[in-house]
């Protein structure tokens, strides 16, 4: 397997929707097809089109940052797309092939677990480029309780946002703007697969939720890319109501080529929301020092 048909079709995707008059070209009333021809984006990359179709084709591995940076500017490409270019050609790689049957997907140090624990007014939780749930603090799983308490979470006791989002009909109700959540998601997972196409783990998820879900597959092909994880979350809670919670998301370096990141979701001091936050952080506290703090992972 190689990440060509995500090159071609991404590509594809962000040149359709530009037109020419967006980017300073002539228009004709000929035109067939919406978007820029492809011929205008090798002139606007100052590239021939036929080396930018050749490009698109995904034949990308030999491609310098310059001439990719010059498509992600003709292609107007916000900061996620054009990291996610760079990482689809750096996949493409045979070296990045090759280190990539090495890999393996790490769960939390007990360091950084300890850190979660530590953590007693923000919902703090650790997930993997999979979106896989791999620690959390007592306040992250009381504020995610349908998500953990769902059929999608495994055995072990592990929730993955992308099958929570899409294959438990509960999260409709859960996230207040599940359209927006859904497509956050989706993009999320692009990122991914942009990082490690070759993740067969990745792969089969991405596999499952296609064939289960028409509105993931429909999410998917659209290409949408998101790195940074930030803004506004509301939850509609079945213990404390709806509440409004802003989330910040850092990566979390772990030494490997998996993907760490670490998420806080905050209520703003002073607020109703902030109470109820509280509540549920008093629900969720230890009951003695003789309780262990549970691990996740």
């Amino acid at each position: 397997m190689d990440n060509r048909a995500d090159i071609r079709d991404f590509l594809a995707t962000r040149r359709a929707r530009l037109t020419p008059d967006q980017v300073g070209l002539p228009t004709s009333a000929r035109r067939r097809v919406p978007g820029l021809r492809r011929e205008e984006v090798a002139v606007l990359a100052g590239v021939s089109t036929e080396w930018y179709t050749r490009l698109e084709k995904g034949h990308i591995a030999e491609v310098s940052a310059e001439v990719l940076d010059a498509v992600a500017a003709a292609l107007r490409l916000d900061d996620d797309e054009r990291t996610y270019l760079h990482d689809m050609a750096r996949a493409a790689k045979p070296a990045h092939r090759r280190a990539d049957r090495l890999r393996r997907d790490a769960t939390v140090a007990p360091q950084v677990q300890w850190m979660l624990d530590s953590v007693t007014m923000s919902a703090a939780f650790v997930r993997n480029g999979h979106l896989d749930v791999l620690g959390s603090n007592a306040l992250g799983r009381a504020l995610h309780a349908p998500m953990f308490a769902s059929p999608t979470t495994t055995a072990a006791g592990v929730p993955n946002f992308a099958r929570y989002h899409f294959l438990d009909e509960s999260s409709k109700d859960f996230f207040v703007e599940w359209a927006d959540g859904a497509a956050a998601t989706v993009a999320l997972l692009r990122a991914e697969a942009g990082r490690e196409p070759y993740d067969k783990a990745l792969r089969e998820l991405i596999g499952e939720l296609s064939t289960a879900s028409e509105e993931f597959a429909s999410f998917w092909a659209a290409h949408d890319i998101r790195i940074r994880h930030e803004g506004i979350k509301r939850l509609r809670h079945p213990a404390v109501g709806e509440i409004e919670l802003t989330y910040q998301s850092v990566t979390l370096p772990t030494g490997q080529r998996a993907w760490h990141d670490l998420s806080f979701y905050t209520a703003e001091p002073g607020s109703a929301h902030e109470q109820q936050l509280q509540l549920l952080a008093s629900w969720a506290a230890p009951a003695g020092p003789e309780t262990s703090p549970r691990t996740v992972g």
